[in-house]
């Protein structure tokens, strides 16, 4: 599933309070959850005190808690563990078996200059997506993606400008008294490999990924993963075999029209932005072929291209229109379209324009 979240990468410093060395793990009494949290945690790190984020009473800051943990291997990074997407004191949701969203994040990022301190965009950056999942209502699960709209880090050029969520490799989930609670961790991605994701499975690339990326440890300084012939072969193949997992994407224009025309079936007109039209070319025949449809929503409106079953027809149904396609039609429609201003037409359906905003 994927997310849009352009405002996850900045935020002011004063947002959070100090981070500071925590004497001890435990927490004020009346606090389950965020008890069950620092247990799981000491059992990775049984003889360290962690940094600690805490935001002030009456700060705007979503989490009232983040922790961050030295690491010197595989490689030197820092893990950082969320509190506050899950229930830390009294069970208010209905969900009995659930804490909160279900989940806490985690985040390893390297640390290539053994720095003392963790660095404070870090904390930005996951209270930043906290405030996401809270305003939009939207949690997180393992196969997840999004896109950051810039990198990850604020006033870096840094290429890892996107997302994607796997369980934590070292923190089981947990029964934290309040319900079950999910430790996702944050992998940074280029954004060649935020499109990979959709071209095939996300959690089938990114166990092709695993092998280069230790414990899915963010490196704000690597390029594309893409750039090894052999992971681009392996990625390459396993779309050709599967196709893709995407059966959706979302889009800034979607509209369409039916002509009447006389003693013909009409002429319907659908109307995309030519923002989509990129993933549309690329992920289309990567779904109709395999028998999966694939959707295109507007805010408004929605296609649906489908694997023609009787031949190439167009029809409006549950609020939708349903555009049933054979292959030389999907073909025709994937070499003609660009992202360009424009009418196109496919071969084979001729009741068929598409125009290019």
């Amino acid at each position: 599933m994927q997310y849009t979240s352009p405002s996850a990468t900045a935020a002011s410093e004063s947002e959070h309070g100090p981070a500071h060395r925590l004497d001890t793990h435990g927490s004020d009494a009346g606090a389950p959850g965020w008890d069950a949290i620092n247990h799981a945690l000491n059992r990775v790190y049984p003889r360290q005190s962690p940094w600690h984020s805490s935001a002030p009473a009456g700060d705007a800051a979503p989490l009232p808690g983040i922790s961050a943990y030295k690491r010197i291997t595989p490689l030197p990074h820092w893990h950082f563990v969320t509190y506050g997407f899950s229930e830390l004191f009294d069970k208010r949701s209905d969900d009995a078996e659930i804490s909160g969203y279900g989940f806490e994040l985690t985040f390893r990022l390297a640390n290539p200059d053994d720095a003392d301190e963790p660095p404070r965009w870090a904390l930005n950056f996951l209270q930043n997506l906290a405030r996401y999942v809270f305003e939009s209502g939207h949690g997180f699960h393992a196969g997840h993606y999004l896109s950051a709209g810039g990198p990850i880090a604020a006033d870096s050029d840094s290429a890892i400008r996107a997302l994607a969520f796997v369980h934590d490799p070292e923190l089981a989930p947990i029964d934290s008294g309040n319900g079950r609670v999910e430790f996702l961790q944050i992998v940074g991605l280029t954004n060649e490999e935020e499109f990979a994701l959709k071209r095939w499975s996300t959690l089938k690339v990114l166990e092709v990924f695993h092998d280069y990326l230790p414990l899915w440890i963010t490196d704000l300084e690597r390029g594309s993963l893409l750039a090894d012939p052999e992971i681009a072969a392996r990625l390459a193949g396993g779309s050709a075999r599967e196709g893709s997992s995407v059966g959706t994407i979302y889009a800034d224009h979607v509209d369409w029209e039916q002509r009447k025309r006389l003693l013909r079936a009409p002429t319907t007109v659908l109307s995309l932005s030519a923002r989509q039209v990129g993933e549309l070319l690329a992920l289309l025949p990567l779904r109709l072929p395999f028998g999966n449809a694939f959707g295109v929503v507007g805010p408004e409106r929605r296609a649906v291209f489908e694997p023609a079953v009787r031949g190439n027809e167009a029809e409006v149904a549950d609020g939708a229109l349903h555009l049933r396609l054979d292959e030389r039609a999907v073909r025709s429609l994937v070499s003609r379209l660009r992202a360009q201003a424009g009418i196109y037409e496919v071969d084979g359906f001729a009741a068929l324009q598409v125009q290019v905003r």
